[in-house]
């Protein structure tokens, strides 16, 4: 896959950007009782927007990737695929990469996930377990990278 690419998500990436966060995440969020504006959306864009990466899929934007990096911990904030690019192992890839860059670093690799949302299982399949939960999100932690490989 070597025609996927990240590049700096600009200003003028966020009517995109906002496209795809209701295309992939309005059903799991109101499944969980959670009804946004465009502006609570934008809200949650533009939150460690200097995070965000567009996924290019050759030259088309395929989705998502945000992440944050602290001294024990990168954390994925973000990571939405256009449904068109699902299930061509596009996000499994870019974790996998990140769980490298953790494991080689000795950092933890973590996310949340809302309850509703089945991508708690590709996440679990490839990897992360769960350390814990709040109301509405389930928190997880890669446990080992070498999980990804088996799928």
């Amino acid at each position: 896959m070597k025609e996927l690419k990240l590049v700096k998500a600009k200003e003028k990436d966020k009517n995109f950007l906002l496209h795809l966060r209701k295309l992939t995440m309005v059903e799991h969020l109101e499944k969980a009782g959670i009804y946004l504006s465009d502006e609570e959306h934008l809200s949650r864009i533009n939150f460690h927007y200097d995070s965000a990466y567009l996924i290019l899929k050759s030259t088309e934007r395929a989705g998502l990737l945000k992440c944050i990096e602290t001294e024990k911990t990168i954390e994925i904030l973000q990571i939405q695929v256009l449904p068109k690019y699902q299930g061509q192992g596009i996000a499994k890839r870019l974790i996998k990469d990140l769980a490298i860059k953790a494991e080689t670093s000795h950092k933890n690799l973590t996310l949340k996930v809302l309850k509703q949302n089945p991508a708690k299982y590709l996440y679990e399949r490839i990897g992360f377990n769960i350390t814990g939960e709040d109301e509405q999100e389930f928190h997880m932690k890669m446990i080992s990278s070498s999980e990804i490989d088996k799928q």
